[in-house]
């Protein structure tokens, strides 16, 4: 619990007794903790609550959207969730990156000093005609930095060796489909003051498990507690960061993808969604779903195509991997990126669902398109679709052809999925599909005041701008 945030509220809505409050809400959650004893932890939340309310000033404040993280499904993977990482976006600025967070790609890339790509082009490493620059085997071409990073799953808390194993996944993935090879990974790892100094190690286990099985070592790290003294209880949060390296000529940015590209993925075991599905869902066969997603098959599969003889990553115009939203969201995200339209076989995707994740899926009633699957999701030229079919099946992972890329038409929709013949449209919903029992309370419907709120988010953005041109510029002109 936010002690901190409590105090803050009571004393907003003068409330009385707050010093009171906030000793028995205290006595409650710490059993350990003795009435005087909590009298004065209550008095010293109260006064640096106050000293924190009261301040201000220019840095202290900033411009209210009026529009709460979970009204606006930040996090949710769906439609609010895009709009506020454009917005992210437009907040950083224009940069020098070859790619940042305004591509809204897996992760960002940068030249590194020396190349002649180092004052950066948001090119995406690609020519005029939209083929990946530079030779086939990169000899002559400017290398990149890759660089991501990626939050664990926050159901997971307390089941820290699983959060850990499947956020390091998540960020190996991601440099991975930047077509660039991971170097070392980070890690940060914040535990609320409740909670068993235990979970850092089972957390790094299984950071680590995925370190060695991918023989990408886990390098540093920070452990922080939750919010110091003012948040009691045993949660857990954290993220994992990945660095790699890429040559331009094997840079594979999802707005690469060309018209008359097939779509093609590999079957998804999922990660830390589905094992939070199978988890709080109380489904009969969690521990054989969740055993299902201990594995590295995204990696082996990525590291085939690194390492085959045609050099196929230099071919392919965009790999990512199934995760925010599931394949709808990436398909959003992937033709506004790309100007193009996508068009999936419904009957195709299905076969990338393996069947225990699968069955779990139908008898919940979870929509897998709507959901982080764990699936390679490669658009390539059709001449080469066959070999990287071959390719990844050679390393033990399924991979099927699940669509194809065209030009976007008046008329039809831009991302869409055909179901016994018929296009229907195949666009994110408010929130990603619904796949434990308080998400399916919440529901995926857009919210009645949704344009209202986008108009306090935008006015937010420009604020937060405004406000970092502001600090710049003062601080630049001292003397």
């Amino acid at each position: 619990m936010d002690l901190e945030g409590y105090a803050a509220h009571l004393i907003q809505n003068e409330e009385n007794d707050v010093q009171l409050k906030l000793k028995e809400k205290i006595i409650e959650l710490k059993k350990c903790c003795g009435q005087d004893e909590a009298d004065i932890l209550a008095a010293a939340i109260l006064e640096e609550t106050k000293s924190a309310l009261f301040v201000k000033g220019d840095v202290f404040e900033y411009q209210k959207s009026g529009a709460s993280m979970g009204e606006f499904g930040i996090g949710s993977r769906g439609a609010g969730d895009f709009y506020v990482h454009e917005k992210i976006g437009k907040v950083i600025g224009k940069t020098t990156a070859v790619l940042d967070s305004s591509n809204m790609d897996d992760s960002g890339v940068v030249a590194l000093a020396g190349g002649t790509n180092s004052g950066g082009t948001n090119s995406g490493g690609t020519n005029s005609d939209g083929a990946n620059s530079g030779s086939a085997d990169g000899a002559d071409s400017p290398d990149y930095l890759v660089v991501t990073v990626d939050g664990m799953h926050s159901r997971l808390s307390a089941f820290p060796f699983l959060s850990g194993f499947h956020v390091a996944k998540a960020a190996l993935r991601d440099i991975y489909v930047m077509g660039a090879k991971p170097a070392a990974m980070l890690s940060d790892i914040h535990v609320a003051d409740d909670g068993d100094a235990a979970m850092i190690f089972d957390h790094l286990a299984g950071i680590s498990a995925v370190a060695e099985l991918s023989g990408i070592p886990l390098v540093t790290g920070s452990t922080l507690r939750i919010g110091g003294d003012m948040v009691i209880g045993k949660r857990m949060t954290g993220c994992v960061g990945a660095v790699g390296a890429v040559n331009a000529g094997s840079l594979t940015a999802r707005n690469n993808a060309k018209s008359g590209d097939l779509i093609l993925m590999t079957e998804g075991t999922g990660g830390g969604t589905v094992t939070t599905a199978a988890i709080y869902s109380g489904y009969e066969k969690a521990a054989e779903v969740v055993e299902k997603t201990l594995n590295i098959d995204f990696l082996i599969a990525v590291q085939a195509l690194l390492d085959s003889k045609e050099k196929l990553h230099t071919q392919i115009h965009v790999m990512t991997d199934v995760t925010n939203g599931g394949v709808r969201g990436d398909a959003y995200e992937i033709s506004k990126e790309a100007n193009i339209r996508l068009v999936f076989d419904d009957g195709a995707l299905v076969q990338c669902v393996e069947p225990t994740v699968l069955e779990m899926f139908e008898k919940l009633e979870i929509d897998f398109r709507g959901v982080s699957i764990d699936s390679l999701l490669v658009i390539c030229p059709p001449e080469i679709a066959e070999n990287v079919i071959q390719t990844v099946n050679g390393a033990g992972v399924k991979m099927f052809v699940v669509g194809r890329v065209e030009e976007k038409q008046t008329g039809k929709f831009d991302t869409a999925l055909m179901i016994d013949g018929a296009e229907k449209e195949f666009k994110p919903m408010f929130r990603e599909a619904a796949y434990t029992p308080i998400k399916k309370v919440i529901g995926e419907r857009t919210p009645p005041d949704f344009e209202e709120m986008k108009k306090g988010i935008d006015a937010a953005a420009d604020s937060a701008i405004e406000k970092k041109e502001r600090i710049v510029k003062r601080i630049q002109n001292r003397k």
